[in-house]
């Protein structure tokens, strides 16, 4: 079971900043994001934001990452995840995202994280949760 490896408050976590290529690829090959927002300096330039935002599900694919290869790791499947985007992320701005064990199931492998991206300055860009099938070999 989980919790002989596991335990409440351990966590992982990975810094990233997002290019302008990889914003772009992203939008044009992988998600059909065409809002020009996340690409398009001179648009950005007009909105609210002021510069490029990276899709903030682009940024939230930083949770698969470390839950499938580090916490709990190889084998892991996710059975869910919040998001709540909060603040936004801006291309070429590095930040983190961390995982944190909240919840160890005692009847089955299943464990719940807190997930989070961290800005620089220590705002949050986005948090949720992440419940996680553990792979029992």
């Amino acid at each position: 079971m989980p919790n002989e490896t596991f335990y409440i408050g351990q966590s992982s976590g990975c810094k990233k900043a997002f290019t302008a290529e990889e914003t772009l690829y992203y939008c044009r090959h992988l998600s059909g994001d065409n809002n020009p927002l996340h690409y398009d300096a001179e648009y950005a330039a007009k909105t609210r934001f002021k510069k490029c935002i990276v899709p903030g599900i682009m940024v939230s694919s930083l949770f698969g990452g470390i839950l499938g290869s580090v916490l709990p790791g190889n084998g892991t499947i996710q059975l869910g995840q919040t998001c709540r985007f909060i603040n936004p992320v801006f291309i070429d701005e590095e930040v983190e995202a961390v995982i944190t064990i909240t919840n160890i199931r005692q009847d089955k492998p299943v464990i719940t994280f807190l997930t989070r991206v961290i800005k620089r300055d220590g705002t949050i860009a986005i948090e949720g949760e992440a419940v996680v099938l553990v792979a029992t070999n």
